[in-house]
């Protein structure tokens, strides 16, 4: 009897025994795959074998960046898009291709976050950062739009999207992207087409300028700003002289990013628009509410980044300024402004300071003018502000009509001496003393009024900043 329950307990324990071992075995064979990375899924890939040869063939190693952590998203050209490529290029095949080329091409199509489909239909339309550089060293932007499907600089469409890999994401897109400069960058979102146009109606073959090798930094207004600017007249009715100048003065020389603007604060770069004088154009620049120009413009989207410079897109056309213009758009000539305004108000100085052309009927003042202004702190320094009969005496006294004396022009070393609206001369010394680019006598005797900044150039004068209130021989 004990023998019996002792071979029953041995039958149940191996028959335990042997279940155990069964599903152990089971188990071992139902072992999840790992997950296979972006190169992985492309040599799987046949449609995609010209970009792995491509891969293989660039400089930087490309095949093993991508089989790296990420995450990366890849755009991933078809075999018929590379053909079309080198075809377009000039290439019989990839080996003509350099390879630094080549592989700047292929880095323009991985974007360095995981973006799936679902993200950028979202968005709609906007901008991400490529992996490819510019000259500046700066990540060459890529557009997509989803109006029309998934596009990439408008010149690519998702095949298929949303391949996942351990790493990342591939969208099979049906054309190589080329490395884009700010003019393709134009062209390819909707919102800048009557830019483009206007570019192209312009004198000076600007698209073509445009395609230089800058760096510029290109202002971009939107097709709204377009809208207004223009106030319901054809682009064609605008003299294509001026509308080239004023295309130009939204081109600064450089590459400058926003984190360069916010860094300084305020400025006065020059664009490429032509002042009086023949002086290249400032345009006034402030970052204490948003990236606004001229005090009239503010950016809307920041840092599109192409292989000749950054794009800024603005929500206004940016005219040709005056002199008022910037005493307007600089906080620090608040003061000047209400004594050019609301302290003097039998005098119309804003119209007489906005005027571009000679042949005034009434009163003989005629541009171009040199401004002599008075910061908020020069105004302050000055105690009381007089009344309005000797205050416009004051402030003829800072402005010279119908020269555009720039610093370039003056005596130096040496003294210039010129006559003002008001009727008494005042007379520049270079170089100044201390800390001052030069110092002005004025009209009563006063000899040490500073000149602290120059040449902030106008399209009717030139404007240079003054530390004292100059008063003439009252």
């Amino acid at each position: 009897m004990n023998y019996l329950k002792t071979l029953k307990r041995f039958s149940l324990v191996l028959i335990l025994l042997v279940a155990f071992t069964s599903c152990s075995d089971d188990d071992d064979n139902n072992v999840i795959p790992e997950e296979k990375n972006i190169v992985e899924l492309a040599l799987e890939t046949p449609e995609l074998a010209s970009l792995v040869a491509a891969l293989g063939a660039a400089d930087g190693d490309l095949v093993n960046v991508l089989q790296g952590d990420g995450p990366f998203t890849v755009l991933a050209p078809t075999n018929a898009a590379f053909t079309a490529f080198l075809n377009a290029n000039g290439f019989n095949s990839l080996e003509d291709v350099p390879t630094d080329v080549l592989s700047q091409v292929l880095l323009n199509h991985v974007i360095m976050a995981d973006v799936v489909s679902a993200d950028l239909i979202s968005a709609g339309a906007g901008y991400a950062a490529g992996s490819s550089a510019n000259a500046s060293g700066d990540n060459i932007s890529i557009y997509y739009n989803t109006s029309n499907g998934v596009r990439f600089n408008n010149t690519a469409t998702v095949t298929t999207a949303d391949i996942d890999a351990s790493n990342g994401t591939i969208h099979i897109i049906d054309a190589v992207l080329g490395l884009p400069d700010i003019v393709d960058h134009a062209i390819a979102n909707p919102e800048f087409s009557s830019l483009v146009a206007a570019l192209g109606a312009a004198d000076g073959d600007l698209v073509s300028a445009l395609q230089g090798d800058g760096p510029f930094t290109v202002l971009a207004p939107n097709n709204d700003a377009f809208t207004t600017f223009l106030d319901g007249a054809p682009l064609g009715g605008v003299d294509t002289a001026v509308l080239s100048q004023i295309l130009l003065n939204h081109v600064i020389s450089g590459a400058i990013k926003a984190e360069d603007l916010t860094s300084q604060g305020a400025g006065y770069p020059k664009t490429l628009a032509t002042g009086a004088g023949g002086n290249a154009m400032s345009i006034y620049y402030n970052t204490s509410d948003g990236v606004k120009f001229n005090g009239i413009s503010s950016v809307i989207q920041a840092d599109v980044v192409g292989t000749n410079g950054i794009i800024h897109a603005v929500n206004t056309v940016i005219d040709i300024p005056t002199v008022v213009t910037f005493a307007a758009a600089d906080p620090n000539f608040s003061t000047l402004v209400a004594a050019l305004t609301d302290l003097t108000p039998n005098t119309d100085f804003v119209s007489i300071l906005s005027r571009t052309e000679a042949g005034s009927p009434v009163d003989g003042i005629n541009p171009d003018f040199t401004v002599f202004a008075p910061t908020n702190d020069a105004f302050e320094a000055l105690g009381t502000v007089p009344g309005e009969t000797v205050l416009t005496q004051v402030l003829l006294h800072h402005v010279i009509g119908e020269a555009n004396i720039a610093s370039g022009d003056l005596n130096s070393p040496g003294d210039t001496t010129a006559g003002t609206l008001q009727g008494d001369d005042i007379t520049i010394t270079l170089p100044g003393s201390g800390s001052n680019i030069a110092t002005i006598t004025d009209g009563s005797g006063v000899s040490d009024i500073g000149i602290i900044a120059v040449d902030v150039q106008a399209g009717n004068g030139v404007i240079h900043v003054i530390n004292k209130v100059m008063i003439p021989n009252l």
